[in-house]
């Protein structure tokens, strides 16, 4: 219902207290219609207000990160949902409640008073400490804190925030052991290749120097038995009862004797030296050779403990080998060849022992993915890291000149990858060196 002014009187002015009515009423209609606009500006801005009340109950109730509103004496006033799953407790259980409250223990609830008692004003970043969970157990947070100020300047309080970090550990340690097996598989794809690499030349190089070498091999033998007739028929020319005097003086003159003497010596050590690099391409054919023999049922355990057997009877006593193997480890392929291999790193823990009054290998196996894994761990003094990427390559060694080719690990590194198994060397934690021999399961 809405008054208006009466219309003026044609017969004359009103009186004066009905005039004074009159404008009381235009007055009131005035203030009504002030009411109705105050009323509908009220309206929209409670809606403004509830919709924004909303939206912000909304951020804090999707906010992973912990959000804490206290007073400047650090009680809570307001809490988010992250909080309320943390603790356990509801928004509350925990008003009014001090903030230290929140902490594991009494060492992390003093620790964080007086860290925001400090913090207070300048604020604190990136601090992690332990807020105790509804399971009692405790959760590290990376806390921050931010004075709250008021227009004038005065402190009204502080907002925490934080966000647990167990989380982001498992993240990173899931992250960080994927980009080392990422790592380690790569180099391992690396090596792979540059074995492939080298086998080729290798056999190229070996099929090259096979030829020559037998000539060589098969001349110098032929020369020593020459080199037997034509002393006899020297000493027979000499002892005859007519031989010329002057054959005596040109013998003696040209040294025919130290020739006869030293031929024999020198066409041996051509000998040994064409029969040692005769060895060494017979060698680079094995490394280098595809085995098309049928594969073969092999005993593992046989073979460790035959291996170990033939090496420990000729080396010194100050070697030990211990053997722990699970029974029943069997794969396919050629019993000899995995005996080679497992012979030659059991010497290699041998010669690596050398130096030390006493020296020890253990050997132990498991079965894991399919695959037999045998753990050949020594205690000497390990692989210079600078070897590690090089021990499987031809002709490289580090034991002195004479004593080793450096074909003994590439060798064994090329018939474990005929095997389709695999050969790694790594320093051991404690010290020590040790290789992991992995080789198919044989398939029930």
């Amino acid at each position: 219902m809405s008054t208006s002014a009466p219309p003026a009187n044609p017969a004359g002015p009103l009186p004066e207290g009905e005039q004074a009515w009159i404008e009381v009423i235009r007055k009131m209609d005035e203030v009504y219609n002030d009411l109705l606009q105050y009323e509908v500006a009220l309206e929209e801005k409670n809606s403004a207000l509830e919709e924004s009340h909303q939206f912000i109950e909304s951020v804090l109730a999707s906010m992973s990160d912990i959000l804490i509103v206290c007073d400047r004496h650090g009680r809570i006033e307001e809490v988010n949902p992250s909080l309320c799953r943390v603790t356990g407790k509801s928004a509350g259980d925990l008003e009014k409640t001090p903030l230290g409250e929140l902490f594991a223990d009494a060492d992390g609830r003093r620790q964080a008073e007086d860290l925001f008692r400090h913090g207070g004003h300048e604020g604190v970043h990136d601090r992690e400490l332990f807020l105790r969970a509804g399971d009692g157990s405790s959760v590290p947070v990376s806390m921050n804190c931010t004075p709250r100020i008021s227009q004038t300047g005065k402190l009204m309080g502080m907002v925490v925030t934080g966000r647990p970090v167990g989380e982001l550990r498992r993240a990173y340690q899931a992250l960080r052991q994927a980009h080392e097996d990422l790592k380690r598989t790569q180099g391992q794809l690396l090596h792979a290749e540059k074995m492939v690499s080298l086998g080729r030349l290798v056999a190229g190089v070996a099929h090259e120097l096979n030829n020559p070498i037998s000539f060589v091999l098969g001349n110098v033998l032929s020369l020593r038995r020459y080199a037997d007739r034509l002393q006899a028929y020297l000493n027979a020319v000499h002892a005859a009862p007519a031989a010329d005097p002057g054959l005596a003086a040109l013998r003696a003159e040209l040294r025919i004797d130290r020739v006869l003497a030293d031929m024999t010596p020198l066409i041996d050590g051509m000998i040994e030296g064409a029969e040692r690099t005769r060895d060494i391409v017979d060698a680079l054919k094995r490394f280098s050779a595809v085995d098309k023999a049928t594969p073969e049922r092999v005993d593992l355990n046989e073979v460790v403990e035959r291996s170990v057997r033939w090496v420990t009877q000729s080396a010194p006593a100050r070697f030990a080998v211990a053997v722990d193997l699970p029974p029943g480890l069997r794969c396919p392929g050629s019993s000899g060849q995995l005996q080679q291999v497992v012979m030659n790193l059991v010497q290699n823990a041998c010669d690596a022992t050398a130096a030390q009054p006493a020296g020890h290998l253990t050997v132990t196996g498991a079965v894991a993915g399919g695959m037999v894994e045998l753990c050949f761990a020594d205690d000497g003094p390990g692989i210079a890291p600078e070897h590690l990427g090089r021990l499987f390559e031809p002709f490289f060694t580090t034991k002195p000149v004479g004593q080793g080719t450096g074909l003994g690990l590439s060798i064994s590194y090329g018939i474990v990858d005929r095997h389709g198994g695999r050969l790694a060397a790594a320093n051991r934690p404690g010290g020590g060196a040790e290789f992991i021999l992995s080789l198919p399961l044989e398939s029930s």
